[in-house]
């Protein structure tokens, strides 16, 4: 029994344990106050693609939900109780309640949260087709069988974060190597800067830096994302090196750029990987942050033996994930691999990657309205973006890890997905004079009244250099591409929307 007790315990982690439980849950606190803000008006009864609509042609087995239980399936009241619900969750696990209670506490809560999140993702169509949703909801798994307080942090659980991180990262690493030639040619940080989906407040900055520095940006991240995830199986304090190496080329994406919680969350779980040992000896001493959370630090001569169905439990969901690791393995393994691909309905143990292609050139769909009904060009008035580039003097703001969904589509319609029925509905719902639709936008140019002709232009964007900043103190410069949308009015559009 003490053997079992030595592999399963591991209590030199209980700092990594605060982190992860109080991190992931304060993302699903995010997740849930996005769905709160943003579903019914993306998709509540009159959103861009309807929840009701997806639910008919849809079975549980395509997408577990509880909004799937009720003969009247989904209301826009019935999402808001259940992100509220949700919110209401996850602030408690950031103050630390569960993890007060007995070993199983901090379960039944995070489970609560993911079936509320995925019952929330799998309805929620194109706009919560993002990686990090995926991730969110295996992150909430683990989560919670790492325990409370009651007993150490088990090692079984912290090894599979480890393996969740090393997916990520090694997945994103191999996804780039096989796919586009110029992350091999050490060219794709040249363009990523400036061609991103949602650019930050130091994106220009980067962008414009010498060619060597990109270069050295490109080597760096082959270095880390096909390097440093091996290190996290290692011996302390090698697995902390590792994971620091990870948490720091997150950290450049987190303020370059707009990845709702993608870095967050792999910043958050790479701590797996991080003993308390090894932050004292770093630290120089005996390390203090244990109080910070309310508990005391283990001695060595201390021992805190697990309970024997505590250590019991954990094997049998170690065992039953190590199965699940099946297919994303042989997919990290395939000349085929996919990127950021569930094998399960319940969205766990996946695969991950982004940025297999680089975009080289950064095209934007500025939709504009007027009241005019023979209009001149000054008579066009855009409509504004939280996140989204548009106004050529505007800086871009920070916004991660909150996540602006239309914006993030608006990025993929300029690619190519305006044909997709979403966003004839976006320009619909802006000829109506939509609320729900305002609350998404930085600016409605006629405050909620309804346009009498809407148009949607195509501009190629890039950063202005050094010396036109200055010259004109623009952030962007911007050239006409064409139109995608001629001028026309609500009843040109209505038909063709339902």
């Amino acid at each position: 029994m003490s053997g079992v007790m030595a592999v399963v315990d591991a209590g030199d982690f209980t700092i990594a344990r605060e982190i992860i439980m109080r991190g992931v849950a304060a993302l699903f606190f995010l997740a849930f106050l996005s769905g709160f803000r943003q579903f019914p008006a993306l998709l509540g009864k009159n959103g861009l693609s309807p929840a009701t609509e997806f639910i008919r042609r849809t079975s549980w087995r395509q997408g577990p939900s509880v909004f799937r239980w009720r003969r009247t399936p989904y209301s826009d009241g019935l999402m808001r109780i259940v992100c509220a619900v949700g919110m209401a969750l996850a602030a408690s696990a950031v103050i630390g309640i569960p993890q007060l209670g007995p070993a199983w506490a901090p379960i039944p809560i995070f489970l609560a949260m993911l079936g509320l999140y995925l019952s929330i993702v799998s309805i929620g169509q194109r706009f919560y087709g993002f990686g990090w949703e995926m991730m969110l909801l295996e992150a909430g798994f683990l989560a919670g069988f790492l325990g409370s307080h009651a007993v150490d942090p088990p090692a079984p659980i912290l090894l599979f974060l480890c393996w969740m991180v090393f997916r990520v990262e090694f997945g994103a690493g191999m996804i780039k190597w096989r796919g586009d030639p110029q992350w091999r040619n050490l060219t794709a940080m040249d363009f990523h800067h400036e061609t991103q989906p949602m650019p930050g407040p130091l994106s220009r900055w980067a962008h414009l830096r010498a060619p060597w520095w990109h270069k050295v940006e490109t080597v760096g991240n082959f270095v880390v994302q096909l390097g440093a995830p091996f290190l996290l199986f290692l011996p302390q304090p090698i697995a902390t090196f590792g994971a620091l190496a990870i948490i720091a080329s997150q950290l450049a994406l987190v303020v370059t750029g707009n990845y709702a919680w993608l870095n967050w969350l792999t910043i958050i779980l790479a701590t797996a990987a991080i003993s308390d040992s090894t932050l004292a000896w770093f630290g120089g001493g005996p390390w203090p942050g244990l109080s910070w959370f309310g508990i005391e630090p283990h001695t060595t001569a201390e021992t805190h033996a697990s309970p024997l169905w505590w250590s019991a439990g954990i094997m049998v969901v170690f065992l039953w994930l190590l199965v699940l690791s099946r297919r994303p393995l042989l997919n990290l393994l395939s000349p085929n691999q996919r990127m950021n691909a569930a094998f399960n309905v319940f969205k766990l143990v996946n695969a991950y990657g982004a940025f297999g292609s680089m975009t080289r050139v950064r095209r934007e769909l500025i939709i504009e309205g007027t009241r005019a009904c023979d209009p001149s060009e000054s008579d066009w008035l855009p409509y504004e973006f939280r996140g989204k580039p548009g106004d050529v003097y505007r800086t871009p703001r920070q916004f991660a890890p909150y996540h602006l969904r239309l914006d993030w589509l608006m990025w993929f319609a300029a690619l190519g997905a305006y044909r997709e029925p979403w966003f004839r509905a976006l320009l619909v719902r802006l000829a109506q004079g939509d609320r729900g639709i305002r609350t998404l936008l930085r600016t409605d140019p006629y405050d909620g009244g309804a346009p009498a002709l809407l148009r949607v232009r195509v501009f190629e964007y890039r950063y202005a250099t050094s010396v036109e900043r200055r010259e004109t103190g623009r952030y962007w410069t911007r050239e006409l591409q064409g139109t995608l949308v001629r001028p026309c009015s609500l009843t040109d559009l209505s038909p063709r929307d339902e």
